[in-house]
């Protein structure tokens, strides 16, 4: 934005320093000053200035010259209008907020002015602005413009004599259509907010007024508006309509609420200088919610020890004392009351909505003092304490980098289709619920994911759709949910929960003899759900993880997917992406998903890593051909095997798997392999039969029939 140094001297005559030093010690200050034109003899110059965002207080003249005040100590006359005495009227103008603004527009003023002269700008304001390059329109819309460059507040003026009945301040009508002053037709929506008349909008509120309300040098009597409204509706509203005026560009940042009287005032000042009369009192409208969230927030309470804490030493051997964190801070225009020694209770000031806690307020003071005052010291070192779970991602990350699968790092936002489908347990009626973000970036990234499997489908998606047919991917990664408000829809808390979602798609199954080539990827998934669990030791051990096909999410096809229980509680869901999602998807070939909730696996120790001597004796394997039922699943076996306790049985695993279901319905057949190894002797056949016996025994009690 561009700043007059002669409008800034105007409203700060003790001002003594040169313009080249004003820009240093702004831009010292974090106030920018990108630019400095020479406007003529004398100091007189223009400075180009990058004023962050979240200081829309020094958007302006005045705002800078509150700042040049605290820099330099130098005291700055307020800002007052010199209004003439008006004509008393029995009735004001008829204003009201419509119940569906509520909380909308916190504020609003107006001022009825009868008897005007339109005229072209005259004296400081036609000067001033030809110096800053800004174009002039007439008196009573350079006025407006006027007060917004010098002071920051938007304000508007009507045509009063083209309202029809009263001002009302509303929520538009879906399709209604609304002519602005840059003569374009903009086709408004329910959430679009309006100033408008009894019959028709004047304005959109916050943004730009309307054609048919606008002054025209026929205009003899006005109506002055300076209002507060919410910054999210002016923004929604503005991005919508393709708008960004100086208007919204301060509304939607956080207009000060307690400018708007003000501001008024001086727009019904300036208008009236070449004519007219004041009608009646200014009327001013506010909402007491609004009051409490901005001009009246509770106070900070600050504490000069904590000030010196954080910013440290000073080359000032005094270093930061009371008196000038109190004269800093109230030369920005806080309000400190001593509540003990050097610890003050701070009011806030209406403009400075940035400021919310007591570390803003010291980051002020540091910004004001001047970082270069400040010794160049190192920070006292912090010890640095581990995650409770940092050992237990690590051990995780590294078995499934070991297993072939490559980490991968997925969007945190999801839409609502997909939370809806990988998490339908967030209903409704369920307590936990989709955490919505309050300025989107669009529909497909509208919450905050309440599940892995999306993003990880998006990655597999990228990489087909770049001919890589082979891909393992996997994925740690934070989701969330919200508990609900009692009586209310927000969301009063957010939890976090960390899960694991594995991917994996192949158009070349590799071949096994334990099951068809097919099902491959599904038993992979199995298994490495298996060895993940194995990292960690539940009281049950190995037998404490168990699979079944129920419970299994419809995002997976039915029969080609389970659900693993640890301690009979979901771990996790693995599978086949269901046919209809991946046809949805355009997926060229299946994909094989797995979803694991991390926090119950995380809630056990880790196995700790031993090492033992090899044996210097020969180990001996022995095989076992049984067929068993259908209903017996290996895991159940294994169980089985391990708890016969025999020291000397290293390992047991399936060799081969057949299943026929036509020529032997109900039934399969195993190849079961063990391997048997002592640390201290050769073993005897003797022991051997008796532990094969002792297999053959439990695998028979499970409806087993050992094949010859």
């Amino acid at each position: 934005m561009k700043i007059l140094t002669r409008w800034l001297r105007h409203s700060l005559p003790a001002l003594t320093v040169t313009d080249r030093q004003l820009a240093d010690d702004l831009t010292l200050r974090g106030i920018a000053v990108e630019g400095v034109h020479s406007l003529g003899a004398g100091e007189n110059h223009l400075f180009e200035m990058d004023i962050t965002t979240n200081r829309v207080d020094a958007m302006n003249h005045y705002g800078i010259a509150r700042e040049a005040a605290t820099i330099y100590g130098l005291e700055l006359p307020p800002l007052r209008a010199r209004l003439p005495i008006g004509t008393l009227v029995d009735q004001p103008f008829p204003i009201r907020i419509d119940a569906s603004a509520t909380g909308l527009c916190g504020r609003f003023t107006a001022q009825v002015l009868r008897n005007v002269t339109i005229s072209p700008s005259t004296g400081q304001v036609a000067e001033l602005f030809t110096l800053l390059g800004q174009k002039q329109i007439s008196n009573a819309v350079d006025a407006s413009n006027f007060v917004l460059l010098g002071m920051g507040h938007p304000t508007h003026a009507f045509d009063l004599d083209k309202i029809e009945g009263s001002i009302v301040v509303r929520l538009a009508h879906k399709g209604e259509k609304l002519r602005l002053l840059d003569g374009s037709e903009r086709t408004l929506e329910p959430d679009d907010l309006v100033v408008a008349d009894e019959k028709k909008a004047l304005a959109l509120a916050g943004v730009m007024g309307s054609w048919d309300s606008m002054i025209t040098p026929q205009t003899k009597n006005i109506l002055v508006e300076a209002a507060w409204f919410d910054p999210a509706t002016v923004r929604r509203s503005s991005r919508r309509h393709l708008l960004h005026t100086d208007a919204s560009h301060r509304f939607e940042r956080g207009a000060d609420f307690n400018a708007a009287p003000l501001a008024n005032a001086l727009v019904t000042e300036l208008i009236l200088q070449s004519g007219g009369t004041l009608e009646g009192e200014l009327i001013d409208i506010l909402d007491p919610a609004v009051a409490a969230r901005t001009s009246l927030r509770p106070s900070i309470e600050l504490s000069v020890a904590q000030v010196q804490r954080h910013l440290g030493t000073t080359t000032d051997p005094a270093g930061l004392t009371g008196e000038i964190v109190s004269r800093f801070l109230t030369s920005l225009g806080c309000e400190l009351l001593l509540q003990g020694i050097d610890v003050y209770s701070v009011k806030l000031p209406s403009w400075r909505l940035d400021l919310e806690r007591e570390i803003d307020l010291i980051e002020e003071i540091a910004r004001v003092y001047g970082y270069n005052r400040f010794a160049n010291t190192l920070p006292a070192p912090l010890p640095v304490t581990e995650h409770p779970t940092a050992r237990a991602e690590q051990a995780v990350r590294s078995r499934l980098l070991a297993l072939g699968f490559s980490e991968a790092v997925s969007s945190t936002f999801a839409g609502a289709p997909d939370a809806q489908l990988f998490t339908p347990e967030l209903s409704s009626a369920s307590a936990h619920k989709t955490v919505a973000m309050e300025n989107p970036l669009s529909e497909e990234a509208s919450l905050l994911r309440p599940s892995l499997v999306p993003g990880m489908l998006g990655m597999l998606a990228h990489n087909l759709n770049r001919d890589v047919r082979e891909a393992r991917l996997f994925e740690q990664g934070q989701v969330f949910t919200g508990t609900a408000a009692p009586d209310s829809g927000y969301i009063a808390e957010v939890h976090e929960a960390p899960q694991l979602s594995l991917g994996l798609t192949t158009a070349t199954p590799y071949e096994s003899r334990l099951y068809p080539n097919p099902d491959a990827p599904i038993y992979e998934l199995k298994g490495t759900i298996e060895s993940l669990v194995s990292l960690f030791a539940p009281p049950g051990g190995p037998a404490a993880l168990t699979f079944t096909t129920t419970g299994v999410p419809a995002w997976l096809e039915p029969g080609r997917s389970a659900t693993a229980l640890l301690d009979n509680q979901p771990l996790a869901h693995f599978g086949e992406l269901a046919a209809t999602e991946r046809e949805a998807r355009k997926l060229r070939q299946p994909i094989y998903l797995a979803q694991l909730s991390l926090d119950q696996l995380y809630t056990l120790p880790l196995k700790r890593t031993t090492a033992h001597d090899l044996s210097r004796f020969q180990a001996v394997e022995r095989d076992f051909s049984f067929v068993l039922p259908d209903t017996v699943p290996f895991h159940t076996i294994a169980a089985a095997v391990d708890s016969l306790a025999i020291p000397e049985l290293r390992s047991r695993r399936p060799i081969e798997i057949y299943r026929d279901p036509k020529k032997y319905p109900g039934v399969y057949s195993l190849l079961l392999r063990t391997v048997f190894q002592s640390h201290d002797r050769t073993l005897r056949d003797e022991e051997l039969a008796q532990w094969s016996q002792r297999i053959i025994e439990a695998l028979i009690a499970f409806g087993g029939t050992l094949r010859a």
